[in-house]
C-alpha cells in the first residue's frame, strides 16, 4: 500500500507528459522558496526537460552560492509552457509579475505547505503539516526515483533548514531530520551552507540590527514586541530588502514576548507586516488573514494599505485581542 498522497502520482504523470517547464516562486524569495525552486529546476533539467526558473525578485545574496549558473531569473513575457510549477507560494497573487508571464500554459501545479494556500493550481499538493516546501520537493524526487545530486541536496537542505529555524521550530518533525540527514548523505555541504546562510552577514545588516535594538517596543505586559523599518532606515544602513530576513527573531527571542511584529514601509501608505508567535494558542495566520494576508500558525504576514499610524494601531489591537482570547 502506498504511503504517500495520490496527488503525487498525478503530478509525476503530468511531468512525464510535459516537455517545457517554468518553475516559479513567491515574491521576495526566502531560503525555502529559493531552495525549492532551484532544487526542482535542477532535477527537471537532469531529466532532460526544458526548464526556466523565474521569480519577480532577484536571488538574495546569502543564497547566491546555490545558483552558480544563474538559473534563477526575472520573468519574461511571451513564454509558452506545457507545465508551470509554483513552489512555496500560497496564492497566485504571491507570484507577483510572474503570474502574468506564465499565463500561456497547459497546466499549473501548485506545491506548497502554507495553511493559507488558496488551491489555485490545476493540480494542488498542499501539505500544511510539512515544515517546508523543500521537504515536499525532497519527497517528490524520492518517490520519482530521480537522482539527488550534490547541488540539488544543497538547495533542498537550505530550504528545509531555513524554514525550520535550523530544525528548531516546533513544526519540525522526525521525518524532517531524516530528510536533512539523507541530503547530507547525498552531498549537501553542511559547512558551506551554515557559513553562507548563518555566519556571513553584510555590515549593512548589522547596522540595521543596531537600529532595531535601539528602537523596538514592548507592550501588553511585554507579550508583544514590534519595530518599524522605514525606507530611511534602509538608506542609512545601506540595506536591501533581503537583509530583513530573520531580523524579527531577535525580538521574538525576548523571554516574555509571545507575538513579535515587524512593520516595514514599502510605500508611504503601504506597509508589509511580518508576524511570529511563540504560543500554540495564538495563530498569527488568523491575525494576518484579517488584513488580507496569511501564512502559518507561527509565522505569517500581510501587506496593508493606509497611514502608518493607523496600520500599527489596527495590527497591535488585533494581536492584543488574540492574546486575550488565548487567555
Amino acid at each position: 500500500m502506498k504511503s504517500y498522497p495520490k496527488i503525487i502520482d498525478r503530478i509525476l504523470e503530468a511531468i512525464r507528459q510535459s516537455r517545457t517547464f517554468c518553475v516559479v516562486g513567491h515574491i521576495r524569495p526566502d531560503g525555502d522558496c529559493a531552495g525549492s525552486q532551484l532544487g526542482l529546476t535542477l532535477a527537471l533539467k537532469a531529466g532532460g526537460k526544458k526548464v526556466v526558473c523565474w521569480n519577480e525578485d532577484p536571488m538574495p545574496e546569502k543564497y547566491a552560492f546555490l545558483d552558480p549558473d544563474g538559473l534563477f531569473q526575472k520573468p519574461r513575457r511571451g513564454g509558452h509552457f506545457d507545465c508551470v510549477i509554483a513552489t512555496d507560494a500560497a496564492s497566485l497573487e504571491r507570484l507577483g509579475k510572474v503570474g502574468a508571464c506564465v499565463a500561456q500554459r497547459k497546466l499549473l501545479i501548485n506545491i506548497d505547505h502554507h495553511t493559507s494556500n488558496t488551491r489555485y493550481g490545476d493540480l494542488n499538493w498542499v501539505s500544511a503539516r510539512e515544515p517546508s516546501t523543500g521537504e515536499l520537493i525532497f519527497r517528490l524526487l524520492k518517490i520519482a526515483k530521480w537522482p539527488i545530486t550534490r547541488p540539488i541536496a544543497n538547495c533542498l537542505f537550505t530550504a528545509i533548514s531555513t524554514d525550520t529555524g535550523s530544525f528548531q521550530y516546533p513544526t519540525t518533525r522526525p521525518g524532517t531530520f531524516h530528510a536533512g540527514a539523507e541530503l547530507v548523505t547525498r552531498g549537501a555541504d553542511l559547512a558551506k551552507i551554515c557559513d553562507e546562510v548563518y555566519q556571513s552577514y553584510p555590515l549593512s545588516r548589522v547596522r540595521l540590527l543596531k537600529h532595531i535594538y535601539s528602537h523596538f517596543r514592548l507592550t501588553h505586559q511585554d507579550q508583544i514586541a514590534y519595530f518599524w523599518l522605514k525606507q530611511s532606515d534602509f538608506a542609512r544602513a545601506g540595506c536591501k530588502g533581503d537583509d530583513t530576513e530573520g531580523l524579527i527573531d531577535h525580538v521574538r527571542a525576548i523571554a516574555p514576548v509571545v507575538v513579535a511584529c515587524v512593520f516595514e514601509e514599502l510605500e508611504p501608505e503601504l506597509t508589509r507586516i511580518s508576524l511570529r508567535s511563540k504560543s500554540d494558542k495564538v495563530s498569527v495566520n488568523e491575525i494576518a488573514a484579517r488584513f488580507g494576508g496569511g501564512g502559518h500558525q507561527a509565522a505569517a504576514g500581510a501587506r496593508i494599505p493606509g497611514k502608518p499610524a493607523s496600520v500599527q494601531r489596527r495590527v497591535i489591537a488585533a494581536i492584543k485581542q488574540a492574546l486575550r482570547s488565548a487567555g
